[in-house]
């Protein structure tokens, strides 16, 4: 073969080694590095154990190495400013929750959702209104008549300023036409406040939602007392904008078959919180069309700075 056919082979082979690159990079996902999911809350915390849980059945679905890495702080504003940073191979994610939106609207975070790529969503918190058992609140009529009696009395606690849990109580009490003092506390400081007598009552899960929650399928939720309030929450996993399709589709798929596993069931049941997979294109749609209406109730009641 001639000097000039030689090098047309070569360059052949190289064009296809360059064009052949791309898949083979994708075929690679998850590779040897490992996955870590960046938690917005701190260690021992709902969101932290049911991420863990998330963690291990996607570790054996990928083969790979998932860790969970709490980055609390800010409403959430750190873990999102953290993973929004990294390199958008697959390699980073967030544990996200409704918490993108209120945490952009109040203005701790420069950038909306629009800065993540959705994975999944995988599971739904109902907020809920909660009280001591030993109360003398015994329905939500009962806490509502007497906040009218007592503008301002009664404290609430919820999980910090701008939480979906604060936004959850402001609409609740707006549409009850009542006051109330809003108490913060870090999440996992509520619970014991509640015990303690530091506030009269809490909205942390449960009941503040469109439909009845099947693990406390005897409380009544606040529309059908008359309070037009359904405010789920859901949390799920995005990566950094860019990622590429077969990377997610690759971790959708392991999300999947998590959710649907009886270990991460067992794992959402002892916090009840319910299993809730919904994929990337229909995640991506519920974050948008909530981003609108969060932005909407903030604006109305004076918390929306973006």
């Amino acid at each position: 073969m001639n000097t000039m056919g030689i090098n047309l082979l070569r360059a052949c082979a190289l064009a296809l080694c360059c064009a052949l690159a791309p898949v083979a990079a994708q075929e690679a996902f998850p590779g040897k590095s490992p996955i870590e999911i960046t938690v917005l809350f701190p260690a021992g915390s709902s969101a932290d154990v049911t991420a863990r849980a998330l963690a291990d059945g996607m570790a054996r679905a990928l083969g790979a190495t998932v860790l969970v890495v709490d980055r609390p702080g800010a409403g959430g504003a750190i873990g999102y400013r953290y993973v929004a940073a990294q390199k958008p191979d697959g390699h980073a994610l967030v544990w996200n929750s409704n918490s993108i939106s209120t945490t952009y609207h109040s203005g701790q975070l420069a950038f909306d959702y629009r800065s993540f790529d959705a994975v999944a969503r995988v599971l739904v918190e109902s907020p809920l209104l909660a009280v001591k058992s030993d109360s003398p609140w015994k329905t939500l009529a009962d806490f509502i008549d007497d906040a009218k009696s007592r503008p301002g009395k009664i404290s609430v606690g919820n999980s910090g300023v701008g939480s979906h849990t604060h936004i959850s109580s402001v609409a609740l009490f707006r549409a009850a036409g009542v006051s109330v003092i809003d108490v913060p506390f870090a999440g996992a400081q509520v619970v014991p406040s509640l015990i303690g007598g530091h506030v009269d009552a809490m909205v942390q899960l449960a009941a503040l939602t469109a439909n009845r929650d099947p693990n406390l399928p005897d409380v009544p939720t606040a529309r059908e007392q008359g309070y037009d309030v359904a405010l789920d929450a859901w949390r799920g996993i995005a990566v950094p904008k860019g990622t590429p399709k077969p990377v997610i589709e690759a971790l959708e798929s392991a999300i999947r078959n998590t959710v649907a596993s009886r270990e991460f069931t067992s794992a959402c049941e002892k916090f009840l919180v319910k299993p809730a997979f919904a994929p990337a294109d229909e995640f991506a749609s519920i974050i948008a069309n909530e981003d609108a209406e969060l932005a909407k109730l903030m604006s109305v009641i004076g918390m929306k700075k973006n």
